[in-house]
């Protein structure tokens, strides 16, 4: 007789995904966009608004990477688990623009930009990669505490 145990599997409540034109009247669209998204856990109001501005956070510095100008297309892409949300912000600008974070928060030459400092802040956890040929994608995850 064969018995397997299975890992306990992660409940889903789905994922997520959204284009918007990677240009600053569009930011709005994605903070609500992940706000209701993440209304559908156990957040906060406060937890939500958190998530919502580490969202604009990341979208306004696809645009800067762009000089603020059309950016291309931004994908945000929400995955909605039992305990935590974890959203992708993906550009696809050849410039690199968010600094290399250390675990302590601070880069290399002591300096972190005031957004991504935000962003760690706001959310639980921040992980970003960035190739000149296929541009920046930020996860950050926000954990359910309730």
């Amino acid at each position: 007789m064969n018995t397997f145990t299975r890992a306990p599997e992660v409940s889903s409540h789905g994922t997520v995904e959204l284009k918007i034109p990677g240009r600053a009247e569009w930011v709005a669209v994605a903070r609500l966009a992940v706000a209701a998204v993440a209304s559908r856990l156990r957040f906060s109001v406060d937890e939500i608004e958190d998530i919502k501005l580490a969202i604009a956070e990341a979208c306004t510095n696809s645009i800067q990477s762009a000089g603020g100008e059309d950016a291309g297309v931004i994908e945000i892409i929400c995955d909605a688990r039992e305990d935590e949300l974890r959203v992708r912000v993906r550009d696809h600008s050849p410039t690199a623009h968010l600094e290399p974070v250390k675990t302590s928060g601070i880069a290399d030459d002591g300096t972190e930009g005031l957004g991504v400092f935000l962003i760690r802040a706001l959310m639980d956890t921040v992980d970003y990669t960035s190739d000149p040929r296929s541009g920046t994608e930020l996860v950050m995850t926000k954990r359910v505490t309730a």
